[in-house]
């Protein structure tokens, strides 16, 4: 699995992720709330994106590093914020020693297939007593997408490999299991139905785009453009309300002790 992704090529496009997929920082508001980040904190945002978030977090006192996998979503967050230091890191193997207060994530960790070791990483990054604040897709999130997508390419005759699908969505019990075997006192879990409004008649199609690219991986455009128009017609009925999409989010949201 480690291996496909190494040879994918970078997927995020930073500039349509800002324009169409706001919605992803906003919805990180409340999650700075659960955070309460003190003045001062030193604290490592995890998957900072084009770094809106990050930008908050130094805008509330805190000393924040911004990290992200994607070299085209960190270099979109320097020219944004040249005031903040941000770097290219991978969630499994974070370069950081016993270095922060908090370790916050938003909409993150559900594109790391390798849970467990993203924890350790975490973990190890952590003082003791700091604290790791995330949210990300849990257990059903998007099913409704997914299965369409899953339904179309094979009612195409263009098959499903499961290793397609990028996410990890798991339940509490599940995560909080994995924090736990990592050393983290798990002091607050939480699963969440967010049903998340995707902007304009194109939104379901730009997220399937920005989100959904590993599913279209070794087809056509052509036939991507084809299976896309299914999903939306079959999807109508149930996600578009009022002249937009809602796409069926479920967030799990953690917080976690090292102690």
């Amino acid at each position: 699995m480690g291996n496909m992704q190494q040879q994918t090529t970078d997927q995020w496009n930073a500039n349509l992720y800002d324009i169409k997929h706001s919605f992803v920082s906003s919805y990180g508001n409340f999650l700075i709330d659960l955070l309460a980040p003190k003045s001062g904190e030193k604290i490592l945002d995890l998957g900072c994106g084009t770094g809106d978030l990050t930008k908050k977090l130094n805008e509330l006192g805190a000393e924040v590093i911004g990290v992200d996998k994607s070299t085209n979503m960190v270099s979109a967050a320097m020219k944004k914020y040249p005031e903040i230091p941000f770097r290219v890191a991978d969630a499994t193997d974070l370069p950081f020693k016993d270095e922060f207060d908090a370790v916050f994530s938003n909409a993150t960790l559900h594109w790391v297939q390798e849970p467990k070791k993203a924890l350790e990483s975490i973990y190890a990054s952590l003082r003791e007593k700091g604290r790791f604040v995330a949210e990300f897709g849990g257990k059903g999130n998007v099913q409704t997408i997914a299965q369409e997508m899953i339904d179309q390419l094979q009612h195409a005759g263009l098959g499903y490999e499961k290793e397609k699908n990028p996410w990890y969505y798991p339940s509490i019990a599940e995560y909080s299991t994995l924090m736990e075997e990592v050393g983290f006192r798990v002091t607050f879990a939480q699963h969440i139905d967010r049903p998340t409004p995707l902007e304009g008649e194109d939104g379901l199609r730009n997220w399937m785009d920005m989100f959904g690219n590993a599913f279209f991986q070794g087809i056509t455009e052509e036939q991507k453009k084809f299976i896309q128009a299914r999903v939306e017609e079959n999807l109508r009925s149930k996600l578009y309300q009022d002249g937009k999409w809602v796409a069926d989010y479920i967030r799990i949201r953690v917080i976690g002790v090292k102690e």
